[in-house]
């Protein structure tokens, strides 16, 4: 499999982790429109189902980080046993402002869980989506409702380098069973870790069904990405937000990363090793 082709201007793409995340409330609109004005290549989803079947943005399986009710307390219980109309009277914002004092802003209280659909529908074809499928076992059919939406809004057209969307997802079921839908797909494996011994046959064995790898950056050396694109496997680690850390990522060749801080990354990288 050839290696596709990632890196804009020669340097590593720069994904938006959650968002500009670092500056406001991760998974918002707002975090998303702030990423994007600030020039990151990918704007990351994680996906959640409710129990009506649709599709919101948001990281963790429960509401008690960052969802708040209308007197401020935190909400409770899993995502999934709430319905879409539950969840939209929720506030995702207040929480940021309560945990970070000095990135506290008025703007962000109030704000809602997006919808993946809004999300589509807010950026449409000017962004490109990193897509995460979380929790996919306790969410049967979320894989064929996140194909049919982005078929919905033609986002399944991967003749572009990079491609405008990737999906990635720490279940490798869940890739497989993306792979099979729609063998076009370009597909990430999540790694918690990567073990030295036997990484050749691990980067081969999800070669099986995907173009690549998000191993997080502290198990990403030079023999990892060596045998990942020998695979013909992109490496796309997490969570990067110290510049010498970028620095060291560049210099062994990995082909993308996630920030909390797309500006920072951008001077970073286009700065050099």
């Amino acid at each position: 499999m050839p290696l596709p082709t990632s890196k804009p201007a020669g340097r590593p793409l720069v994904i938006a982790h959650r968002g500009y995340s670092g500056v406001a409330p991760e998974h918002t609109l707002r975090s998303y429109e702030l990423a994007d004005q600030a020039g990151a290549d990918y704007l990351e989803q994680d996906l959640q189902m409710t129990s009506d079947g649709v599709l919101v943005v948001m990281h963790d399986s429960t509401c008690d980080r960052t969802l708040r009710e209308k007197d401020g307390t935190p909400c409770r219980g899993e995502v999934i046993r709430h319905t879409l109309a539950e969840l939209r009277v929720l506030d995702a914002g207040r929480w940021f402002n309560e945990r970070n004092p000095d990135r506290a802003r008025d703007e962000y209280i109030g704000l809602k869980v997006p919808t993946l659909e809004e999300v589509f529908i807010t950026f449409g074809h000017s962004a490109r989506y990193y897509i995460e499928t979380k929790n996919p076992e306790e969410a049967p059919g979320m894989e064929e409702e996140l194909l049919r939406l982005l078929r919905a809004y033609k986002l399944t057209d991967q003749v572009e380098s990079p491609p405008r969307v990737i999906l990635q997802s720490f279940s490798s079921e869940s890739l497989r069973k993306l792979h099979a839908l729609d063998p076009s797909l370009f597909l990430v494996q999540l790694l918690d870790e990567v073990e030295q011994e036997g990484v050749e046959a691990l980067m081969m064995e999800i070669a099986e069904y995907a173009n690549g790898i998000g191993p997080h950056s502290t198990s990403v050396d030079e023999k990892v990405v060596l045998a990942a694109h020998d695979a013909g496997l992109v490496v796309h680690p997490y969570t990067v937000n110290d510049p010498e850390e970028m620095r060291r990522l560049q210099r062994i060749g990995i082909d993308g990363f996630f920030t909390d801080y797309t500006p920072l990354a951008l001077r970073t990288l286009e700065a050099g090793v």
